[in-house]
């Protein structure tokens, strides 16, 4: 997989981190959005998408508060926001492919309920909801079909850098 993030041949669904309206610790800001703890995990996994190098990455965020407060925490930058990362549904697959630029990363900071869709749509079989924070890596191959690399959790992202590729 790294060699394909070097080449720009990735797309990357995020799933958001932990939400606040489903936790008792205390909110990053509205309730609406992510939990401080929440805030901290997505900085993790956005230290390991920086390891891996992104100057050849586009990010893409749902608009609503939570996903939006994971991408800044993710990058310390507001991501440009699609609706559809929100409604998601039978068009995902495509819109997905739509968005993807040839020799640049894709990723995409959305809900578990989108990523699940998704996973239908390229037969991918994975459990009913995906953890918060977690990373479904993809390629589109030469066929022009999905192909599923795999997961990352958010607390798995050590086990890429050891690999001599990624930055130190």
């Amino acid at each position: 997989m790294i060699n394909q993030w070097q080449a720009g041949e990735i797309i990357a669904l995020v799933r958001h981190t932990e939400r606040c309206d489903r936790s008792t610790n205390p909110c990053l800001g509205p309730a609406d959005g992510i939990t401080r703890v929440g805030s901290d995990a997505a900085a993790a996994v956005g230290q390991g998408f920086q390891r891996l190098g992104m100057d050849q990455t586009d990010v893409l965020s749902s608009p609503v508060t939570r996903t939006a407060q994971t991408s800044h925490s993710m990058f310390g930058k507001d991501a440009m926001t699609q609706e559809w990362l929100a409604s998601c549904g039978k068009t995902l697959r495509n819109d997905v492919v739509a968005h993807k630029r040839a020799q640049h990363n894709l990723v995409l900071v959305t809900h578990s309920g989108c990523i699940s869709d998704f996973e239908a749509q390229t037969g991918f079989k994975h459990s009913a909801s995906s953890e918060y924070g977690s990373s479904l890596f993809v390629r589109i191959d030469a066929n022009g079909q999905l192909q599923v690399l795999g997961i990352l959790n958010a607390g798995d992202w050590h086990s890429l850098f050891k690999d001599p590729r990624i930055k130190q």
